[in-house]
Order: C-alpha cells, then structure tokens, then sequence
C-alpha cells in the first residue's frame, strides 16, 4: 500500500522510549501522528525532559509530533482525593480517560479518524483497561480506536533495546508525583 494511500492514527505517548516500538509497528500500518499530552507528569523539568526527548526522536525518524497543554492543575483536581491509592488503581483510570478525550479531541481538529496509545507497552500496565476506556472515548468521539497491546512479541524488550540504541533517557516511574513517590519507596526497600 502506497503511504500516502495509508489509513491516519494518531498515536498518544507518553515518552520517547515508549513510542519507539509503538511507532515502528504502526508505520506500516498507518500513517501516524504522535500526540505528547500528559498533565500527570511531574515535575515540570521531567515534562520538560520528555516532551523535548519526544521531539527530537520525531525529527530524527521522521514522525510529526504534537503536543497539548500542559495543565497539571486539571489532572490534580481530576485526581484529588486518590493520592494514595496505589499505581494501576483508580487514579490510573481516571488519568487514562483525561489523555484520551484529549486525544480524542486533536484527533478531530486534525481530522484524524483514529486514535490508540503508546501506554499498553509498560509490563506494569494492564492493557484491557487501558482498551475499555479507549474504545468508550473512541466511540464517544465518534472515532475508531485501535486496540494495540505493544508489549506483547516482546515489545517492552524491544523498546528498552531501541532506546539505549538511540541513548534515549528512560525514567523509572509512569510519570506523576505519586508514581514517583512509588517509585522512590521502592528503590530504598531494595536497598534494605
């Protein structure tokens, strides 16, 4: 199939790494847009961080990068009251469902007909929750969602692999101040 004959997706991400084999099993399928919006991460040096990350890769492979605003203060209020609820719980959800309206949303200014996300290639993400609130925004929306879980056929181990081949920065937590926290707890029990 000629790309130009090929069908648009707009693919949401959430970092560079994550895109790298989410974009390469796409790409012969679509033509892709990536979408860099993500109000959760923090702080604004880590948004920062991935969002320029996110750029420079699309400009060295050659995929278009748009990014939306960032308004951490819509995903605190969004999220307040779930502070401690553990990572993959409740919180997720709700954040998962904020990225897809917006995706959703640059999807129809840039009449793009569908939408999926870079978010099902993390090993600790459960990929049919992430597939349930796709397909009811994508439907909401009137768009199609593609269902894509990027880590399976080893595509977590391949994303690692392309990162350190392109010595992309490769964080060790999903991106808010309580992954983070998460995440930091962890390191120092492992030290223990």
């Amino acid at each position: 199939m000629n790309h130009a004959d090929m069908p648009q997706c707009l693919l949401h991400t959430c970092c560079a790494p994550c895109v790298t084999h989410s974009w390469q099993v796409l790409r012969n399928l679509y033509k892709v847009t990536i979408y860099f919006y993500n109000p959760n991460i923090h702080p604004v040096k880590e948004y920062k961080l991935r969002v320029n990350e996110i750029k420079e890769l699309g400009e060295k492979w050659g995929f278009p990068v748009v990014t939306g605003t960032y308004d951490k203060e819509q995903w605190f209020a969004a999220v307040k009251g779930l502070e401690t609820v553990p990572e993959g719980g409740s919180r997720c959800l709700i954040c998962y469902r904020m990225r897809f309206e917006h995706t959703a949303r640059m999807a129809l200014k840039l009449k793009i007909p569908s939408i999926t996300t870079t978010l099902t290639i993390s090993p600790h993400k459960k990929s049919q929750q992430i597939f349930t609130i796709g397909h009811e925004v994508a439907e909401q929306y009137g768009l199609e969602f593609i269902e894509m879980d990027f880590k399976k056929k080893d595509g977590f181990r391949e994303s690692c692999q392309l990162s350190r081949e392109e010595g992309l920065y490769r964080q060790d937590y999903c991106g808010c101040i309580y992954s983070r926290m998460e995440a930091e707890q962890r390191r120092k029990n492992n030290k223990k």
